[in-house]
């Protein structure tokens, strides 16, 4: 257990107290088992991005509050310097920088994301989150699964998607691969 993972865990606790949302309500709209619940908000499991998101979404505060415990606070700009962003240290494959952590009322979530090689490249466990996904290869060459398709990825490359199918990256040639992703949730309509 991070220490991170463990702040998380406990906001995690404290918002869905405060949202007055039982664990078995919360498990059934955030599609997870309340035995996962309480090992995240004990901070004991590795939190999916899908699942941060879909938890940020239902209980109608930004992912950056999950994350951080700190609010958006820009309403005009946001700069981030290039290697910065507000950083998920985890322990799975993925490091994410949040690029817009201090925006409020964000349209999108914009993540430079870092994939480590893992040997499960042929059976990763995939996530969906609402929304859709714009994703661009930075460096290095990186599998997306989606389903029972798959992607291979060259820098330079993109894809877009609809990230409410289940889906997940691998990087390949055992080399880490970066690419910018920008998570965005589908307007009314």
């Amino acid at each position: 257990m991070t220490i991170q993972l463990k702040e998380i865990g406990e906001r995690l606790a404290a918002l869905r107290d405060i949202a007055e949302l039982s664990p078995e309500i919360f498990c059934e709209k955030t599609g997870i088992s309340t035995t996962e619940l309480a090992a995240y908000e004990k901070g004991e499991h590795d939190f999916s991005f899908s699942f941060l998101y879909n938890a940020a979404s239902l209980l109608g505060v930004d992912v950056v509050d999950l994350m951080s415990g700190e609010s958006p606070k820009l309403s005009g700009c946001c700069l981030t310097r290039a290697g910065e962003g507000y950083s998920i240290e985890r322990r799975a494959a993925y490091n994410y920088k949040h690029l817009a952590f201090t925006f409020k009322n964000k349209l999108a979530e914009p993540f430079m994301v870092t994939v480590e090689p893992k040997d499960d490249i042929d059976s990763p466990e995939q996530h969906s989150h609402d929304g859709q996904e714009f994703n661009l290869m930075v460096e290095g060459r990186m599998r997306l699964f989606m389903g029972g398709l798959t992607y291979d990825l060259n820098t330079g490359d993109s894809v877009y998607f609809d990230s409410s199918k289940a889906h997940a990256m691998r990087a390949l040639d055992g080399k880490s691969a970066k690419f910018l992703a920008i998570v965005m949730q589908k307007g009314e309509g």
